[in-house]
Formats: structure tokens, sequence, C-alpha cells
């Protein structure tokens, strides 16, 4: 055997014998390092959608499912899953959950009938696109661009653009809120399903201006204000919002709204 191929051999024995020791090292490492894991995070995680939209108000499934299992989290927050869903979870864990169903809000009512183009936008079929074209393509700067972005994002299909503006099918939609943050103009909400007063408008000009770019834009006349018995209604920046929480659904901003833009 020549000297070459004989150090040629030390060298590959000296290596693998290096590699096996560092192995050796890391397996030891590892387990006396392991963190330890509840194999019942996996078996929620198993269980869950896997949307990881972060509607329950955690990361993502695998950190409501760790929020499970720790009792840091109740079933029936993720907004996705089913009712059987929920309810297996629930038989797993031996917890009761707590169901609180939320849907998506449009804060528009600025449709084709009730706005007009300014622009003739010829760019990208986006809401983000268009939001980028100046104060934008219709006459309300603060209105529903109608691109559907808000379409793209649902997971349920529950959001159908009607005559240029986003509508949401309370049947369906699950309260994930990924319209919401796909709406370039923060225009939808999430609020839990009940009988409530919404105002279907975000325009902060004031009414004249609101008025002429939007028939159905809300003019901060107050009015609403001063009906509701419960203060759930307050005007900031020209424009009503109305506090689900406190609303009780007695209707009289509905009825005394000048323009329309309070529903029910």
């Amino acid at each position: 055997m020549s000297s070459l191929l004989l150090a040629v051999l030390i060298a590959v024995a000296v290596v693998a014998g290096i590699g096996l020791i560092i192995g050796l090292v890391l397996a030891i490492a590892s387990i006396v390092m392991a963190v330890p894991s509840d194999e019942r995070v996996d078996t929620v995680l198993e269980m869950l959608p896997g949307a990881n939209c972060g509607a329950c108000g955690y990361s993502g499934c695998a950190g409501y499912a760790n929020a499970l299992v720790k009792g840091e989290a109740k079933p029936g927050a993720c907004t996705v899953a089913s009712d059987d869903t929920n309810e297996a979870i629930e038989e797993y864990l031996g917890v009761k959950g707590e169901k609180i169903r939320k849907v998506a809000h449009v804060h528009c009512m600025g449709n084709c009938d009730n706005t007009s183009n300014k622009a003739d936008f010829q760019g990208i079929h986006s809401c983000l696109s268009a939001s980028r074209y100046g104060s934008g393509i219709t006459s309300c700067t603060f209105g529903c661009f109608g691109m559907g972005d808000c379409v793209n994002a649902c997971l349920s299909n529950a959001i159908t653009v009607c005559n240029g503006v986003a509508v949401v099918d309370n049947d369906k939609c699950g309260g994930c809120g990924l319209c919401a943050k796909a709406c370039p103009r923060k225009l939808i909400t999430i609020a839990p399903v009940k009988e409530q007063a919404v105002v279907r408008c975000s325009n902060h000009d004031k009414g004249a201006v609101a008025k002429k770019s939007c028939k159905a834009a809300c003019i901060g006349c107050m009015k609403c204000v001063k009906v509701c018995e419960e203060g759930a209604v307050t005007v900031n920046n020209f424009c009503a919002t109305i506090d689900p929480q406190k609303c009780t659904a007695c209707g009289k901003c509905v009825e005394n709204c000048p323009c329309g833009c309070i529903t029910m």
C-alpha cells in the first residue's frame, strides 16, 4: 500500500471518527436538553381547521392549540371551526367551551347608485392597487373600491361585490377577520352576532362634502346620538359609530337617520 493511499485512509478515518463523536454529542444533548412536549397539543392541532387566521387571538392554530391544552383558552374561539370540531375538542380536553359567533360588517353603502367614478382605473384589478391611485377612483375618498380583495381573502365564500360594494352573507361568514385585514381602507369590522344597529359609512368629510360624494354618506348630524338612550352612538370626525356592546337594537337611530346609512 502506497504512502499516499495510507494517508487518505487515515484522513477519512479521522473525519469519520470526528463525525461520529459529534453525532453522539448532539444525540445526548438533544435528550438531555429536550423540552417536554404534551401530545395533546398535537392532537388538538389536528382537530383545528388549520386556517392560521389569528381570529382566535393567538398567533395561529398551533398557538391556540397550546393555549387550549394549558387551560389559557376555551374551545369556541376559533371562528373557522365547525360546531362539531369545537364539541370534539371540548370532549377531548374535558372542558366546556364558549362559542361567541362573530361576523363581518362592511361600513360602506357607496354602491354605483350612491357614488360615481371620477377616474378610469386601468391598473391591476385590486383594491390595494387602486388605493395607491391618488385619492381613489370613486367620488367618495373613503368608500369601498369594489374590486374584491376581501372576496379573495374570505375562506368561507361569504363576501360578494354587488353593484360596486362588498356585501357579507352572515349565514356563511365565520368572522375570521381576514377580509378586514385585506381591506386597504379598513371598512370592515368584526362584531358579535346579535340584533344591533350598524353604521354603513366611513366618510369623515363634513356634511355637505360627504353628501356630495355619496348619497348615503353620514353627515355627522348627531340625531342618532341624541335619540340613543344607551350612549351606544358617538360621532367622531363627522362620522357616527355604534358600540355593539351597548346597542340594545331599539332602532331609534335607524328611524332618525336622515341619510339612511344606519341599518339593523
